[in-house]
């Protein structure tokens, strides 16, 4: 772009500028100093700041741009209960940026004991998407072992499914089937996004089934006695597995400035089980 000190009042250029340097998470001090280095007088500096910036979206090659809306739980100020169809879940932390919103007793005891009995023999070395092609390969990145059930597969994951699709507010059909992933000591799933990456030559192939992801679910079906965490790098959260539990986030854009790194800390003892359901714009099939 042009050098800022040609820059004297808030073009469309620069409220681009301005608001790319806040969503990197620079401060208005730090921006404001930027400014002034560049020619910028100290008031006139100030009075850009002050003025509403245009909200910025990552660029999208054409036919993967989000067209839906995001799933969003139905979360008053305050709540600390929300009613997904069938079961009384709590709200236990909320964040705004990225949004995640994690929540207690979404799945009973009972409900993670069957997943993880009726997933035990189906379970195979988890695979992660291959950039290139759309298909799944072995990944070191990722060394836990897991199985797909098809959507609606049996009661107990019809039932599930349809509480989710309550909780997060979008269409049962726009999910992908549950996946039950088992971590053994040592085993982990290092810092990715769930989304899928427009520049990667197989992304054309995967979003013919339902378009881009939009939002991830990741359920605790027990708890190990310890390690395990669910991590966010970008903003330094960290979600414990706790049986029940769940934590859900959603994504905008298929780029890092969502903030939705995250990766799944290695088990230091015992095992952790985890059930996940993506969430697509689209009916996925």
């Amino acid at each position: 772009m042009k050098n800022l000190s040609m820059l004297q009042t808030l073009t469309p250029e620069l409220a681009q500028w301005l608001a790319a340097q806040r969503q990197e998470g620079h401060g208005d001090d730090v921006i404001l100093k930027a400014m002034m280095q560049s020619g910028w007088t100290e008031v006139s500096a100030r009075t850009a700041l002050a003025k509403p910036l245009v909200t910025l979206k990552a660029p999208q090659p054409t036919g993967v741009a989000f067209t839906a809306g995001l799933p969003e739980p139905a979360i008053g100020d305050g709540a600390t209960t929300v009613r997904a169809g069938d079961r009384e879940v709590q709200i236990v932390t909320v964040m705004k940026l990225p949004r995640v919103v994690v929540f207690g007793g979404l799945l009973s005891a009972e409900e993670c004991a069957q997943l993880r009995e009726l997933a035990a023999t189906r379970l195979t070395r988890s695979e992660t998407v291959h950039v290139d092609t759309g298909s799944s390969e072995i990944n070191e990145a990722r060394t836990s072992e897991g199985m797909f059930f098809g959507r609606g597969e049996n009661e107990l994951t019809q039932r599930i499914e349809s509480r989710i699709a309550a909780l997060l507010q979008w269409p049962l059909e726009n999910g992908e089937g549950l996946q039950i992933l088992r971590y053994r000591p040592g085993a982990e799933y290092k810092p990715h996004h769930d989304y899928f990456d427009p520049e990667h030559a197989g992304t054309a192939n995967i979003l013919k089934r339902g378009g881009q992801r939009v939002g991830t679910l990741v359920m605790y079906l027990n708890t190990p006695t310890r390690g395990g965490a669910t991590t966010f790098p970008d903003v330094g959260l960290e979600v414990q597995p706790v049986q029940g539990n769940a934590v859900f986030f959603s994504y905008d854009r298929a780029h890092p400035a969502t903030k939705t790194l995250h990766g799944g800390a290695p088990v230091l003892e015992g095992e952790k089980w985890v059930a996940t359901k993506w969430l697509r714009q689209g009916r996925f099939d």
